[in-house]
């Protein structure tokens, strides 16, 4: 049997690792959630969830990986007692990982366009309208977009072709020490912009009154809460086995709770920082934060427009964007290839042409939902909100408690917490807080269900009401 590959090094598992939590999540869908829920009072809650939940699960999806030396779908088989049916989800969390590129690299296609475009000058002396037409002439165009498309799924398999370590390990490093430099740089220009000071206190200072109501007066409490818990399983990749697998290349050299700690305040604070440079500049130039997805692609672009030097900034920024989401990218597409290679012995050569083909077919419903199929509805959802709501608020928090209760209930029925513990505490390092296992076991589960129900319950309330004869 062929000997499993390992990380290079310590910083090379911390980098990647990032690098999949480190995308999208953090740098377009956390600025516009932030936004659309009032700001540093979301964030508070955001960051509350990341301490109680992510890190925590992000350590039990670590040494899962780690004990197993297996992909999500064979994983679970390897530890779960005899007659659990565990591994079951193992199909649902290989579905999560196809499902999130289905979006994420029609996306990333957009930034490289979005890159070449504001380098090239074409948004120079355009209005807001303007840039508004420019983006929606842009998603409007399937040919356009099928060729970016080609372009990030091509780039991203090359680099996995080359294997963990010369490939996937060695691009990451570089993508995010760049990434990490142009944040900073980017960051001190925006708070230094005249204006950015109101900015900075939206984005700082708690407003708990933006957090419950929205612009109309609509109680939105347990909306924005439900919208944090989304955003924290979101932004760190959580509950598809995207973590563990990086979990089934480590050594046994260091505790798993400090290195999650480690992912996890990377991933916040390119988060953060990300925030940093977005709502100084918008508050700068008189543009409102609230303006959803469309903050990056039709809001940013008009203020790089009215700073000194914005072709050049707007250029960085996308780029940054770009490597940002190819990190993401590469990492899910070696968990995807992992679990071909695991379940079914084959080379990675062919796992790549396979998954090369298969990903570009299922990106193409994404691609099309602006243009061809704009008027599909699912469940009253577009194509693009309706994959969003399948792994931001179902497959990752129902995988994440999958995986919290894996490793806290009874040896009888699941891997148990005595095994799990002795698993994230080899090594060096931070031992994990083995004092709350009350609190993992029993009350963080029923915290996710009661959000995820009251989630629920607010996105689909009219229908539930008409459904009961309520409406």
């Amino acid at each position: 049997m062929k000997e499993r590959e390992t990380f290079a090094s310590r910083l090379g598992f911390v980098l990647i690792s990032a690098g999949c939590a480190i995308g999208l999540g953090n740098v377009w869908r956390f600025p516009y959630i932030v936004g659309q829920y009032g700001g540093a009072a979301f964030v508070l809650i955001y960051l509350l969830f990341l301490l109680i939940m992510g890190v925590p699960i992000m350590a039990m999806e670590f040494a899962v990986g780690r004990a197993s030396r297996k992909s999500i779908t064979m994983s679970f088989q390897a530890l779960e007692p005899k007659g659990a049916k565990w591994h079951w989800y193992g199909w649902f969390g290989m579905a999560g990982n196809y499902l999130l590129m289905m979006f994420y690299t029609t996306i990333a296609g957009w930034l490289l366009l979005y890159f070449l475009k504001i380098a090239a000058g074409q948004f120079e002396g355009l209005d807001q309208d303007g840039v508004a037409k420019a983006y929606g002439d842009m998603v409007a165009n399937p040919g356009i977009q099928l060729i970016f498309l080609v372009i990030v799924v091509v780039l991203g398999m090359v680099i996995c072709s080359r294997g963990l370590r010369n490939g996937v390990e060695r691009v990451n490093k570089v993508l995010m020490l760049c990434l990490l430099t142009l944040l900073v740089v980017l960051a001190i220009r925006s708070v230094t912009l005249p204006g950015a000071e109101e900015g900075l206190k939206f984005y700082l200072v708690p407003n708990f009154q933006n957090l419950m109501y929205s612009a109309d007066g609509t109680f939105r409490l347990w909306e924005a809460v439900y919208a944090a818990m989304g955003q924290a399983f979101f932004t760190l990749s959580l509950g598809i086995g995207a973590m563990a697998i990086f979990g089934s290349y480590i050594g046994k050299d260091r505790r798993l709770f400090g290195e999650s700690i480690n992912v996890g305040v990377l991933d916040t604070c390119v988060a953060f920082v990300s925030g940093l440079i977005i709502f100084p500049s918008a508050f700068a130039f008189g543009i409102s934060p609230d303006q959803g997805p469309n903050l990056i692609f039709v809001t940013l672009p008009n203020i790089f427009n009215a700073m000194p030097g914005g072709r050049l900034w707007g250029a960085l920024f996308f780029v940054f964007l770009f490597f940002a989401a190819l990190s993401t990218v590469t990492a899910v597409f070696e968990n995807i290839l992992a679990c071909w290679m695991d379940r079914w012995g084959i080379a990675r050569s062919k796992a790549v042409l396979a998954n090369l083909v298969l990903i570009f077919l299922l990106s193409l419903p994404f691609l099309l939902s602006n243009n061809l199929w704009v008027n599909v509805r699912i469940m009253g959802m577009s194509i693009m909100n309706f994959e969003d709501f399948l792994v931001t608020s179902n497959l990752l928090p129902i995988g994440s408690v999958i995986y919290l209760l894996f490793c806290c209930v009874s040896p009888k029925y699941g891997w148990g917490f005595d095994n799990f513990l002795a698993e994230a505490d080899q090594g060096q390092g931070v031992r994990f807080p083995a004092r709350f296992r009350v609190y993992f076991t029993y009350i963080l589960p029923l915290i996710v269900l009661v959000i995820f129900i009251m989630g629920y319950w607010d996105k689909f309330k009219g229908f539930f009401l008409a459904l009961l004869g309520g409406a």
